[in-house]
């Protein structure tokens, strides 16, 4: 039991730089707060105490402003960032070495009984105000924009952004000052990040240009020629 709380204060010591001091993560995370009431109610909830691992859960809520059903199952070494108004439904599933930021839901779609919540796999990082909702699949270390709406699965290793969510093409994503792979992006997000709908509109703006050049000289051949050109065809009308 100790060792896993000295995982899940390593943790956080390894993802947040503000964390200074095991007495100030302990005192002052309620993430880790929230985790240490849910491994309890999670507990009791599988012994069929299940009011008490409500009430247990609601008690956390009170405390940390975060919401995990206890019917809810969370590997190691989870992580949640500052937390306000994270909710995981009760059949969510997520893996080793996650990281939710506040704000996050994995909720359900349905009011039928049976797996209605997310599962994410190891590794997964999901932004500020991101909703994953429904019976879906993140893959392992997928990332999820901040504000993002996710209703499809997501591939291994894929990023998504937006509203509905959809996949954006960030391959090595560097820092600013070098050329090293970034291990964790905060909040999800990369300032080079190619989205699509951004590529297509450059192209399509690229395309519409090349054009206007080419009627431009168009015109001005005719106009050599002797062709009267109308007013409202001529160049810069």
């Amino acid at each position: 039991m100790f060792g896993r709380l000295r995982e899940e204060i390593g943790i956080i010591f390894d993802r947040d730089p503000a964390a200074r001091t095991t007495w100030e993560v302990v005192t002052c995370y309620p993430g880790f707060h929230a985790m240490l009431f849910h491994r309890v109610a999670y507990a009791l909830w599988h012994l069929g105490l299940r009011w008490l691992a409500r009430w247990l859960s609601s008690i956390a809520r009170w405390l940390t402003g975060i919401e995990i059903h206890p019917g809810a199952t969370i590997g190691r070494r989870f992580f949640i960032d500052h937390g306000m108004g994270v909710v995981i439904g009760e059949t969510s599933i997520i893996g080793d070495d996650c990281t939710l930021y506040h704000g996050v839901t994995l909720g359900g779609t349905s009011w039928d009984k049976g797996k209605r919540h997310p599962t994410l796999g190891d590794g997964v990082v999901i932004g500020a105000g991101a909703k994953v909702l429904g019976p879906i699949s993140i893959g392992a270390n997928a990332k999820v924009g901040s504000n993002a709406v996710v209703v499809k699965d997501v591939p291994v290793e894929a990023t998504v952004v937006g509203i509905p969510a959809r996949i954006v093409e960030d391959g090595e994503i560097t820092s600013q000052d070098s050329e090293t792979k970034v291990a964790f992006s905060a909040y999800a997000t990369s300032a080079d990040v190619n989205d699509p709908i951004v590529k297509a509109l450059g192209a399509v703006l690229d395309r519409a240009e090349n054009v206007d050049a080419r009627l431009d000289y168009i015109l001005s051949e005719l106009k050599k020629l002797g062709v009267d050109v109308p007013e409202q065809y001529r160049k810069g009308q």
